[in-house]
């Protein structure tokens, strides 16, 4: 789940460099057809819980909560042969794209673009800059990209602090298809609820004051959607 996952060229924008591009919305999420798993940041827990499963995958900067897309490298089972999302809910990492924030060598914001995607055009769609200062299209998507990294920092911190408090186990779940095929999650985590209930009462209070408490739960029932994303590949197989 690497953090470029669906870009080809990412490149710092520049009001010089790129002063006459413009950016038009996506017509299709098929730049995220190939990839089973994204990222997902604290804020928006409950409403993938809904849909998706949600683990914990381990990351440079430790677990991270992570949606499962599809239980088969290179395959998300919620984007179409037309590149349509079948989902009521799409997670804020697949929204941001073409855009991706970066942080600089002071730990400053920087906005930075997919220079290959097309979305990107110098005739068509709304303009970057105007005159060298962002268009109001550009600073919606800076607002986006800023409020993404500070919920994302938030989110490593929470995954960090699950890890310090041994919760986290490797995920055990085995999904089996009609025709007898097998996917084991491995390499992924889950909170681990025995643990959970023996937590200090001290402890407890902290998770449940600063909201990672319900974050737990959001992931530990969103677990049931497992069974879903089986159906959605044995549908996909049988449709050939």
């Amino acid at each position: 789940m690497a953090e470029m996952m669906f870009y080809e060229k990412v490149v710092a924008l520049s009001d010089q460099v790129h002063a006459n591009l413009k950016v038009r919305p996506a017509s299709s999420f098929s730049y995220a057809a190939r990839s089973n798993s994204v990222p997902v940041l604290g804020g928006e827990m409950f409403e993938c819980a809904r849909e998706y499963p949600i683990v914990f995958a381990r990351g440079q900067s430790g677990p991270l909560p992570a949606a499962l897309l599809g239980l088969r490298e290179n395959e998300n089972l919620f984007v179409d042969a037309a590149g349509k999302w079948d989902g009521r809910y799409v997670p804020a990492f697949v929204r941001r794209y073409p855009f991706v924030p970066a942080t600089g060598a002071q730990g400053e914001l920087l906005v930075c673009i997919d220079e290959d995607s097309p979305c990107f055009s110098t005739t068509e769609g709304e303009a970057l800059f105007a005159e060298g200062k962002p268009t109001p299209q550009l600073e919606h998507a800076i607002k986006f990209l800023r409020e993404f990294h500070q919920a994302a920092t938030s989110t490593e911190l929470l995954g960090r602090r699950l890890d310090e408090l041994g919760l986290l186990r490797q995920a055990d779940s085995l999904a089996q298809l009609n025709d007898g095929k097998q996917f084991r999650l491995n390499g992924l985590n889950v909170v681990d609820e025995a643990r959970l209930r023996v937590l200090d009462k001290d402890v407890v209070q902290e998770l449940f004051v600063n909201g990672s408490m319900a974050v737990i739960y959001a992931h530990l029932i969103s677990l049931g959607n497992l069974a879903g994303l089986v159906d959605r590949l044995s549908r996909r197989d049988k449709a050939g």
